[in-house]
């Protein structure tokens, strides 16, 4: 059974907190995603490996993070994190060449991953499956601010500064956070923490692999989020390159779709009161596949140009607002005992997912948006695939 949630843990600042948590995934990587063209040219290699870097360092670190959240409480690792993040983001803007700089990602994401995995799962501490679904929503409306400010901001720096100076600004950011974290309440109590070894909690994992009801959510999400890093690693050079687009004005075509995230997700909050979680899932995955469809035949044909892949990204790209409520907090209802480490997996995978996105155009990649686009279209069948094999549970509130 969840704790009563208590007015400390259900205010402003506590969402505002968990909202800026959640949101360092997308901060980390989006702001500086109109300089990627510059910093591969200046570096003498594939920036899109710093994304890569990134991602394998944020769902390792998870794995080892949730545990040890389950085991000692969620302050102590969010503190330790927050050190590693600023300190990973500092060496990142001292980097001069592909090699440093993929390093300190990898850091930096040790750091940055305890924000969302901790922020899921202390939600999880705190309400039941119904409950988590709207609190997570209402995160997604609030955390939506970074992906839309941060392609534009990092846009408007590159104009005036080197690329540089965006991960100093990151570094600020990780200094600000780990202050806020003193207004952070601890959420697990020692009563229900995990008892067992370390080690013995680290067994978890195994459980939760084989847990099929966990595992179905858990994939249907990480299929999902293929497609979603396939749009973001490679939307700089198929809007950038490819189509010519300014990158000053790069980040109003990727923060059109964070509009559209938060439009569904302040829907999701009403739609979850009234459906199972299985329902709107099942609806939401149904609509991003339709969408992928038509950007794949799009792009097959050359028919709409920019316009077509924008409207198809748009409607993939907004369901996200229902798709990471939903399967989240189904997943994390079939686990209640190991909030930590199934936040981790489901984190570890979700954003691990990324690594393929952004191998797969490294390897194919011909300069034209079709890599992106069959990418996007397979990994959205293959969330359908796995949303259409759940089965329903009684919700909760």
């Amino acid at each position: 059974m969840s704790c009563s949630p208590s007015v400390k843990t259900t205010g402003l600042l506590f969402i505002m907190i968990l909202s800026a948590l959640m949101a360092f995934t997308s901060l980390s990587t989006d702001i500086y995603l109109p300089a990627m063209p510059i910093m591969t040219k200046e570096l003498k290699g594939n920036a899109e490996l710093t994304i890569t870097g990134f991602l394998i360092g944020f769902c390792l670190a998870q794995l080892i993070w949730g545990p040890i959240s389950d085991h000692l409480g969620r302050r102590p690792p969010l503190i330790i994190g927050m050190i590693l993040f600023i300190i990973g983001s500092a060496g990142c803007a001292l980097s001069t060449d592909i090699t440093h700089i993929v390093f300190w990602r990898v850091f930096q994401a040790l750091g940055a991953c305890t924000g969302p995995m901790l922020a899921r799962a202390m939600i999880r501490d705190l309400f039941s499956r119904t409950r988590a679904a709207q609190m997570l929503s209402t995160l997604t409306i609030v955390m939506a601010v970074a992906p839309i400010i941060s392609p534009l901001l990092g846009g408007q720096m590159i104009k005036f500064n080197s690329w540089h100076a965006i991960f100093w600004l990151l570094t600020a950011i990780g200094v600000f956070m780990l202050l806020s974290l003193y207004w952070l309440p601890e959420t697990l109590p020692l009563e229900r923490r995990v008892s067992a070894s370390l080690k013995g909690a680290f067994r978890t994992y195994s459980r939760l692999l084989s847990n099929v009801s966990f595992m179905k959510f858990t994939l249907c999400l990480t299929f999902y989020y293929v497609a979603i890093y396939a749009f973001i690693a490679g939307s700089p050079s198929v809007y950038i390159t490819h189509f010519r687009v300014d990158p000053q004005h790069y980040g109003w075509l990727f923060a059109v779709n964070i509009v559209g995230v938060m439009g569904l997700s302040a829907v999701n909050r009403r739609l979850v009161q009234r459906h199972l979680l299985e329902t709107l899932l099942k609806g939401a995955v149904l609509i991003a596949a339709i969408a992928s469809l038509v950007l794949a035949v799009a792009i097959k044909l050359n028919f709409g140009g920019i316009a077509m892949i924008a409207i198809a990204i748009f409607i993939l790209f907004s369901m996200n607002g229902i798709i990471a409520a939903t399967a989240t907090a189904a997943a994390l209802d079939a686990a209640p005992d190991t909030a930590g480490s199934a936040s981790a997996l489901i984190g570890s995978l979700q954003y691990g997912s990324g690594i393929i996105s952004s191998l797969l155009l490294a390897m194919f990649s011909d300069g034209t948006p079709s890599t992106m686009g069959w990418i996007i279209t397979l990994f959205t069948l293959a969330s359908v695939a796995m949303a259409l094999t759940t089965r329903m549970s009684k919700a909760g509130h």
